[in-house]
């Protein structure tokens, strides 16, 4: 994919006709978008057409970036996406069943402002809160599914997140379903203080419970997951898998090197480092994930793969 700068560089053509082919047969635009190109001036890239990669800075046209699940084809950096779409990626087409869709924080500790924050995230993301959760199935397979999002407060973890975890960990066990939980968090929500952080305990415990029903539990780690959730349910799953590169940790690399006063390795908390070091089981490219996730339900749920092949 052409870079956008080189995309519109004025250049000798022999006729405008084949001027206007070879741009358009490039870079894939219409005929409103050539004319600043056409007529030398400054070119005005609609908004939402290209996308800057985070990590390389390639310039990166938005449908083939779509195509790629959102995965620069340059450098292979895992962009953030939101939940739903991660959602989209994940659970087979129309099986997904959103659960608690109207719950919604209320200030539980009267922070000031904290109201039209919320007010104006709901607004900004159309989502309720920094997590979804319901049933799904995954190649025919039955789960529970729970993704954060990023693009609510980063993903912090207040007491709606925390309940919603919990319910979602809750119902695979009423269910005796697996549960898998995308995690994505910026740590606690400051503006719920102890509330906030005793979700730790309550997600942990869920899990607990979980675990003695004999279910398993899968986690992804996502870009990125630090504080509280990464100290509860982000690291308690049977099998941890993560994206490639992304940032896993409790406290900051600046906030860790000032408290010891020594420099970090280099990539320190990041999926690779964290592999290396034992802290998770498998980095799992995006295209991957799916295929994994359903090879994950079939080892550890034996019996109820037998018994539904003698039912059918």
């Amino acid at each position: 994919m052409p870079k956008l700068n080189s995309m519109f560089k004025k250049t000798t053509y022999i006729t405008l006709s084949n001027r206007r082919q070879s741009i358009r047969q490039d870079a894939m635009v219409t005929e409103k978008e050539l004319e600043p190109a056409l007529s030398g001036e400054q070119p005005n890239v609609p908004e939402g057409l290209w996308k800057k990669c985070e990590k390389c800075g390639a310039i990166l046209y938005d449908k083939d970036l779509e195509k790629n699940l959102y995965v620069c084809q340059e450098c292979r950096h895992h962009q953030r996406i939101s939940a739903r779409t991660r959602i989209s990626q994940i659970a087979d087409a129309g099986s997904f069943e959103e659960l608690d869709v109207v719950m919604q924080d209320r200030n539980p500790l009267a922070f000031p402002n904290y109201e039209k924050k919320l007010a104006a995230m709901r607004e900004a993301t159309e989502l309720n809160e920094g997590v979804i959760y319901g049933l799904c199935t995954i190649h025919g397979e039955r789960t529970v599914l729970a993704v954060m999002d990023s693009r609510f407060m980063m993903g912090s973890m207040g007491t709606v997140v925390g309940e919603k975890v919990t319910r979602a960990i809750e119902t695979a066990t009423r269910l005796k379903l697996p549960v898998i939980i995308f995690t994505c968090s910026g740590g606690a929500r400051m503006q719920e203080g102890i509330l906030s952080l005793m979700q730790m305990a309550k997600t942990s415990a869920a899990v607990e419970a979980h675990g003695r029903a004999g279910l398993p539990y899968f986690t992804v780690i996502t870009d990125p997951t630090t504080g509280g959730v990464t100290a509860s349910f982000a690291m308690l799953g049977d099998v941890v898998l993560a994206e490639p590169g992304v940032l896993i940790g409790f406290a900051g690399q600046r906030v860790i090197e000032q408290t010891i006063g020594q420099k970090l390795p280099e990539g320190f908390q990041r999926a690779e480092f964290m592999l290396e070091h034992g802290f998770i089981d498998q980095i799992v490219e995006r295209k991957d994930l799916k295929q994994r996730l359903f090879q994950l339900i079939r080892a550890h749920c034996p019996e109820k793969t037998e018994g539904e092949a003698k039912d059918k």
